[in-house]
């Protein structure tokens, strides 16, 4: 088959416009790093034994104004959903170790404490889609900056006689903004240019 051929493999472009089919992101290659995760130590270990992640979700809240013989809409306020994670419990205790540092930070189960502001527990996530390389070699396609960041549940599963799958800890992860970075020049996509105020409509 003609190399030329391969350019057909795709949506039919406007204006005579060809171009093969570009590489998709892949699910699997990726990595998360955890910084001011729990008290001590390197938080390496947990991007180790990560096992499934969500990438950032963002919602607006629709607002409508009414009007003669119509109505107006416009985004309100924005949510960022919680990021779910999950972490292989491994045999030395670390991932557990961490997690239960981190959930003591937020709140002191012994004592019946809590944190005297949310900056003293808050920690950034940063979710980075990679394109296969490995050592050095490796180049990130994409990153996720998650800031303002704490755990909304851990759940340790349960246990069975009957399974031999790895035990593992599902996070449910909150952050207060989330900032998408491509690759290239590290300009953020999510950036906030200066306008004037306009109309609604």
């Amino acid at each position: 088959m003609a190399i030329t051929s391969l350019n057909r493999f795709t949506v039919p472009l406007s204006g005579g416009e060809t171009q093969g089919t570009l590489m998709p992101k892949l699910k699997y290659r990726y990595r998360i790093f955890f910084e001011g995760f729990g008290a001590t130590g390197s938080n390496s270990e947990l991007t180790k034994q990560v096992q499934t992640a969500s990438r950032p979700n963002v919602s607006f809240a629709p607002q409508t104004i009414d009007v003669y013989n119509s109505k107006i809409n416009y985004a309100g306020k924005h949510t960022w959903a919680p990021i779910a994670v999950t972490l292989r419990d491994d045999v030395t205790g670390e991932v557990s170790r961490r997690i239960g540092e981190q959930l003591q930070k937020q709140f002191d189960f012994l004592e019946q404490s809590s944190a005297a502001s949310s900056s003293d527990y808050k920690f950034t996530m940063s979710i980075e889609m990679l394109d296969g390389g490995n050592g050095t070699a490796v180049r990130r396609l994409e990153r996720w900056e998650c800031y303002g960041c704490f755990i909304v549940s851990a759940n340790y599963q349960s246990l069975s006689y009957s399974e031999a799958t790895p035990q593992t800890i599902d996070l449910s992860i909150q952050a207060d903004n989330c900032i998408l970075v491509p690759a290239g020049d590290g300009s953020p996509i999510f950036a906030v240019a200066g306008r004037a105020l306009g109309t609604l409509a």
